[in-house]
Formats: C-alpha cells, structure tokens, sequence
C-alpha cells in the first residue's frame, strides 16, 4: 500500500495511492483515522483494515469515484510531523570513498557497530521547494537515502525482532550545507547548521508487505532485511548518482536495535539509511579530483531540480530556491 499525505482544508490528510488517483482514508472505512500520525499510533489495529479496504476498491467492490488525481494534490511529507528523526551511516562503500578521497584509512568501527545522528524533524519536508539561505550555498548538496518510519512502540529492541516496527520505506534526501557542516565537525560536535535546515521525504510510504518480493538477506554477519531496489539521483535532468539499497551493510533492523537501547522509539520516529555510495557531491567530487586535480566540483545551485527515483517507491522531486536575504552567520565567526 502507498500512503500519502497532502494538503487539504490547511491540514495534513491521509490518502492511499491507486493508479495515479488518491482516496481518502474514510473512503476506505469510516472509521480510519485521518492522519498518518494517528494511523501510525493505531498501526496495528487500523492497518489491516486499510488493507482490506484498498483492496476492495481496487476489485471494484467499492465506489471509486470520489478519488482525486494525484496530479492535483500537493503533497506534503508522508510523516508531517515526525516524532523525531535519526539518519544512519549504512553503506560501507560510501563511507569508505568518502575516507579514501581525503586520503584516511577506513575506519575500523564502522564494521563494529551502527551509528546514527538526530536531525531536526520539524525540518522535514516533502517534495517541492526547498528554502536555502546565503551559507547553505556554500558547497550545498543532496544525499540519496532511503528512509523508515516507526509504526509501534518498542524498546530494547532485538535486530531479530526489529523488522515487525517497521511501517515502510520512502526515499529521503537529508539536504547538507557542506561548508557549514565540516566547520563546526571540527569541533567534534554536530552536524548541526550543517544539516537542521531541510530533509526530504516521499513521495509517499511503501508498507512492507508491497515490497516483500524485492527482500534480499542481509549481509554476511547482518541481520534484518534488505530490499534491491535501484537508486538513482538527476540534478536538472542529469544522472549524478546510482546506487541499490541491498548494498545496505548495517540494515534498518540492526540501526533500529541500537537506536532502542534504554530508549523508546515510537510510532512516527522516522530513521533514514545514511548515503549510498556515490550519492553525494562530497563523494563524487572527491573521486574526481583524486584521479583528477583539475576536476571541477560540483555543487547545487538556486533554481536546480534534484530529483531522487528508488525503485517501487516512486520519485521525490524538490527545487532549490534562494531566501531573499543577505544574513549570513559565517560572516558573523569571531
């Protein structure tokens, strides 16, 4: 199933997606909540009989004829309002690249255990504008991620368990003001300006049982499931980036126990995988200009179009846009 949200009345409404038209949830049952906020609180009473009532549309058993065109909606993030947002550090080939272009040696506890950051979850977004100010266009870039949301209450959670919390997948972009993140890195402390100012998610949410066909094993000495999924990343129409989240060496399962541990997580907390490799400028210049110092770098300008495409989990779409101000607070560094 692919749940949405969108605007409509000036709130969040939940939606379900069926070939390219949106029904709301009361057209479903009568009786399923109206928000994904709420749907996700009541996970597991109200998400069977979603399904059941998503399949009697799509029999034709019921009415569809109060479905809306998804081409005339405005989508909002699927998850509105997060709980809280965590992103990984999953791909070993990214983290890798990235440690090899400025010349260190791999890092010996990324084969240890999963780490993970906060973000600020009242900075999600979904697809559309993305507003930058004057430092984020200081070496602005996107990170091609794919993203879970948390669908029931846990804590202590064993990786082998771990699946069952997961309500499903979307595609994420956590934006990143390079300049400003590695500045403040310095200090053995963040990211914080660096990254709290956008993350995309969406288009909408893929539950799990839709994408159980695509499940793969883990890696060796992993456990929970991964999903081949092809990941692709254009900026302005152009390819920059291509990936597959079944190259994942931590799993969402394995992030997920760790980030439980004398903690609970809840229903809306939204984790994302981490980078895949070469799903970033930061990487992708990198490589070029260590096998070419005259490489010219590349990074996002006001007005372009990042448009990031997971297999089965549709596309998220987003322009940069330019605050019109001139404040700046790396002019303000003492």
């Amino acid at each position: 199933m692919k749940l949405l949200s969108y605007l409509k009345d000036g709130h969040d409404q939940l939606g379900v997606l069926i070939n390219d038209m949106v029904y709301d949830m009361e057209l479903l049952h009568p009786d399923l909540p109206g928000s994904m906020g709420l749907f996700l609180n009541y996970w597991e009473d109200v998400f069977p009989i979603a399904q059941a009532g998503e399949l009697m549309l799509r029999e034709g058993s019921r009415s569809s004829n109060n479905g809306i065109p998804l081409s005339e909606i405005q989508l909002l993030a699927p998850v509105p309002h997060p709980t809280s947002c965590r992103d990984g550090y999953a791909f070993r080939q990214h983290v890798a690249a990235a440690r090899r272009n400025r010349k260190a040696e791999m890092i010996p506890e990324f084969d240890q255990f999963p780490i993970f950051y906060f973000t600020n979850h009242h900075s999600i977004q979904g697809p559309g504008d993305i507003k930058c100010m004057p430092d984020h266009f200081e070496k602005l870039d996107f990170e091609l991620e794919a993203s879970i949301v948390i669908c029931k209450q846990g804590r202590n959670i064993k990786a082998e368990n771990a699946d069952e919390y997961i309500g499903g997948l979307m595609i994420m972009n956590d934006m990143s003001a390079r300049r400003l993140q590695m500045e403040e890195m310095m200090l053995n402390l963040g990211p914080a300006k660096g990254k709290d100012f956008s993350t995309a998610i969406g288009p909408w949410l893929v539950t799990m049982d839709e994408l159980e066909q695509f499940v793969v094993p883990a890696k060796e000495n992993h456990v929970g499931k991964n999903w081949n999924l092809n990941m692709i990343c254009t900026v302005n129409g152009i390819q920059v980036s291509e990936g597959n989240l079944g190259d994942m060496d931590w799993t969402f399962a394995e992030i997920i126990e760790r980030a439980s541990y004398g903690v609970d997580l809840v229903p809306g907390d939204v984790i994302g995988s981490g980078t895949v490799g070469t799903g970033c400028f930061l990487e992708l210049n990198g490589t070029g200009k260590l096998h070419n110092p005259e490489y010219k770098e590349q990074w996002l300008q006001a007005n372009d179009v990042v448009e990031m495409e997971i297999d089965s989990l549709g596309k998220l779409s987003n322009t940069i846009i330019a605050e019109e101000t001139d404040f700046s607070i790396l002019r303000k560094k003492k």
